[in-house]
């Protein structure tokens, strides 16, 4: 399993307070309840978040081990913690893009580097048809409108560096008056990312310090301007070596997030590791949490290999008349 490390944190301002009360000030009668609302929440809990870094080397090798295909993402990642060590510098990493097969284990990826790095992880799936205003928010004027993915981050969260996974960038859609991708031109770029400004809260906000992980399968539906923005990696699929490790990080994942985990041994058994070494890691993460209710309504503790199941998807039959 791959360890948390104990971060050491800095604070980062976010906003300006006086910005907020400003523009708290200056609503009209008529403005909207979920704007107000959220001008008070942002004075009341304040503008400071931690940013934060590992305050050692981290098990980076050990996640190399769970995911072995990501190995050059992560090397570029050792460099950048390298330089930030036993200094006053924050971690700065360059917005990453994830080549590879669906299922392959990308946004998994995203997930466990958050959890290495010891900050917040923040999910966006760019093929919603409001993918963009998940991220920049929609305007107050518009009903049922509220702050965007990054705001809620940013102001709602603990963290002014956490993870973003932005979840298939290649099947991003929109009308032809907006572009869902709009956003993240501002976003990925330090400088403008320091002055990011939300459709709705309409106060600039500082995500000048967030980690960007998207992913893709196909890059060429990706405009030439974002792709210039991020430092690109192919993900190939691992092999069943790599596999059976994964499958053992997937495993792991899941029993130490669950009190029901605790029956269950630290290791999976062999023969179940390798009926899951064929499998995606998408597919494996459905098929070990079937196993564990498997394994239990058999009455035993740990799961074999005739409880990992990898046929949901074939058997399944459309619908029709």
């Amino acid at each position: 399993m791959v360890k948390q490390e104990i971060a050491v944190a800095s604070f980062s301002k976010v906003y300006d307070l006086d910005q907020v009360e400003t523009a708290l000030n200056e609503l009209s009668e008529g403005a909207s309840d979920a704007l107000r609302s959220t001008y008070e929440k942002m004075l009341k809990v304040g503008n400071l978040r931690f940013c934060v870094k590992p305050n050692r080397m981290p098990s980076i090798d050990d996640l190399i081990g769970a995911l072995p295909n990501f190995t050059e993402p992560l090397d570029d990642i050792r460099k950048q913690v390298a330089l930030c060590l036993e200094t006053d510098d924050r971690l700065e990493l360059m917005p990453i893009l994830l080549l590879g097969d669906p299922g392959i284990g990308k946004t998994h990826f995203a997930k466990q580097l958050a959890r290495m790095l010891g900050t917040s992880y923040h999910y966006v799936a760019m093929s919603s048809l409001t993918a963009g205003w998940i991220l920049s928010g929609a305007s107050s004027q518009w009903k049922n409108a509220k702050p965007g993915k990054v705001f809620d981050a940013l102001v709602h969260g603990s963290y002014a560096n956490p993870v973003i996974a932005v979840d298939e960038i290649d099947k991003a859609t929109g009308d032809s008056q907006y572009d869902p991708l709009g956003a993240l031109y501002a976003l990925l770029e330090h400088d403008t990312a320091q002055t990011f400004i939300d459709e709705f809260a309409e106060i600039p906000i500082n995500a000048g310090h967030v980690i960007w992980i998207a992913t893709a399968n196909d890059e060429r539906a990706i405009p030439e301007p974002i792709l210039n923005r991020m430092n690109v990696y192919e993900i190939p699929p691992p092999d069943h070596a790599g596999s059976r490790r994964i499958a053992q990080s997937i495993y792991d994942e899941i029993r130490s997030a669950h009190g029901w985990g605790q029956r269950f041994p630290a290791e999976m058994g062999e023969e179940a590791l390798d009926a899951l070494a064929q499998a995606s890691p998408r597919e494996m993460r459905r098929a070990i949490l079937n196993g564990f209710g498997s394994a239990r309504i058999a009455g035993r503790d740990h799961i074999s290999a005739d409880d990992i199941r990898l046929d949901y998807n074939s058997r399944r039959k459309p619908i029709g008349f």
